[in-house]
C-alpha cells in the first residue's frame, strides 16, 4: 500500500504505465493497483465505448469488481469522444484519488490521451460536427484516401505522421485548419494550456518483438473464441454502421468486412493479427518520443507477481522522492530504451 502525505505537495505524484497492445499492461496494472491500494485510470481510446468489449480487450467484470477501473464505458459507439474530454474526466478522477490520499495510476496504450493529460491541451478550436459530417460524405464519394490527400495539401507534416486510414485524427486536423486557418502540426508545438502540477513517473513496458507478436496472435485467436464475430454482428444490428469511427477500430473493422461477405473468417483473423502488429509498432514509435519515459523490458521467465513487486518498489521510491525531494545532483537521469529489466 502507498499512501500520499496529508500535507499538500507542490508537485503531486502520478504514475503512468504504458506500452504497446498485448504487452501485459492490463494484468500488471491491475496487480499494481491492488498492491498500491488504488484504482486503474484507463487510457484507452477504444475502451471508452459501451458494448465494445471483446475486440477492445476490456477488463472482465470480475476483474473490475476486484480492482475498480475508471474511464471505460463512457459513451455509445455513435458518440464522439476526444482527448480533451478524456483529460477533463481523468482530472476529476485524479483529484478524487488525491483527496483520498491515494496514488493515481494511469494504465493504457493511447499515447495521445496520456500526453494530453500530462502536458495539457493545445489551443485548438472545438469540434464542428457539421463539418465532420461533410468530410465523411466527401470520403464516401471520393474514396477512403481522399481525406489523407486533403491533409497532405494543408498540413503535409502531420499527414506524414498519420496513417491514411486514421480518419479520426485526419478529420480533426482538417477541422482545425478549416476553423482556424492554422496547421494542427504547428499548434501542437505551441505551449500547452492549463498544465497541472504533476510529478510523473512514466513506465513503458516492452517485450521481445517475437514474443509480443505471438501474444498478439494468441489474443486475436482468443477474441474469436470469445465471440468477437457475434459482438460485431450485434453492434451492426443496433445500427452502428461501418462508417463510424468506433467501428473502424481494430477487430470490428476486419470482422465487419467478413460479415459483409468481402472475405472469409480465416482472412478476417489474418487481417486482425497483421493490423494489430502494425498498431503495436505505431504505439512504440509514439512512446519512444516521450523523453522522460522509463522503459521496463519484461522477461518471460518472471511471473506477474515478481514483475509487480519490482515495479511496486520503483513506484514506492518515486513517491518518497516526491514527498521528500533530494538535491538535483542526486537524482538519476531517466532510463532509455531497454536499459531496465526485471532480470
Amino acid at each position: 500500500m502507498v499512501r500520499l502525505p496529508e500535507s499538500e505537495l507542490t508537485l503531486r505524484p502520478l504514475v503512468a504505465l504504458v506500452g504497446p497492445t498485448a504487452v501485459g499492461k492490463s494484468e500488471i496494472g491491475a496487480r499494481l493497483a491492488c498492491a498500491l491500494d488504488t484504482e486503474v485510470l484507463t487510457a484507452d481510446s477504444r475502451q471508452v465505448y459501451r458494448g465494445m468489449d471483446i475486440a477492445t480487450d476490456k477488463p472482465a467484470p470480475e476483474q473490475r469488481r476486484g480492482v475498480p477501473h475508471r474511464l471505460i464505458d463512457l459513451v455509445d459507439p455513435d458518440m464522439s469522444f476526444d482527448a480533451g474530454q478524456y483529460r477533463r474526466l481523468a482530472l476529476q478522477e485524479i483529484e478524487r484519488l488525491y483527496g483520498e490520499r491515494r496514488l493515481p495510476l494511469i494504465v493504457g496504450g493511447t499515447g495521445l490521451y496520456v500526453r494530453t493529460l500530462i502536458h495539457g491541451l493545445c489551443d485548438a478550436p472545438r469540434a464542428d460536427q457539421a463539418y465532420r459530417a461533410l468530410l465523411l460524405q466527401e470520403a464516401r464519394e471520393q474514396g477512403r484516401h481522399f481525406l489523407h490527400g486533403e491533409l497532405r495539401r494543408v498540413d503535409p507534416e502531420l499527414a506524414g505522421r498519420l496513417h491514411p486510414h486514421d480518419e479520426v485524427k485526419i478529420m480533426r486536423a482538417l477541422e482545425v485548419h478549416h476553423l482556424s486557418g492554422r496547421r494542427l502540426s504547428e499548434m501542437q508545438r505551441l505551449p500547452r494550456v492549463s498544465e497541472p502540477p504533476f510529478s510523473v513517473l512514466m513506465i513503458g513496458l516492452i517485450r521481445d518483438r517475437e514474443c509480443l507478436y505471438r501474444t498478439i496472435d494468441g489474443r486475436v485467436d482468443g477474441m474469436f473464441q470469445r465471440g468477437v464475430v457475434e459482438e460485431t454482428a450485434q453492434l451492426l444490428a443496433k445500427g452502428y454502421g461501418r462508417e463510424l469511427g468506433a467501428m473502424k477500430g481494430l477487430g470490428y473493422r476486419q470482422v465487419a468486412g467478413y460479415l459483409a461477405g468481402e472475405y472469409d473468417q480465416a482472412e478476417a483473423r489474418r487481417l486482425m493479427k497483421r493490423d494489430t502488429r502494425h498498431f503495436a509498432k505505431r504505439q512504440l514509435t509514439w512512446f519512444r518520443k516521450e523523453p522522460d519515459l522509463r522503459w521496463w523490458s519484461l522477461d518471460t521467465r518472471d511471473s506477474p507477481d515478481v514483475i509487480t513487486g519490482r515495479l511496486f518498489e520503483t513506484i514506492q521510491a518515486f513517491v518518497e522522492d516526491v514527498s521528500h525531494p533530494r538535491p538535483a545532483a542526486m537524482i538519476p537521469p531517466p532510463l532509455t530504451m531497454e536499459t531496465e529489466s526485471t532480470a
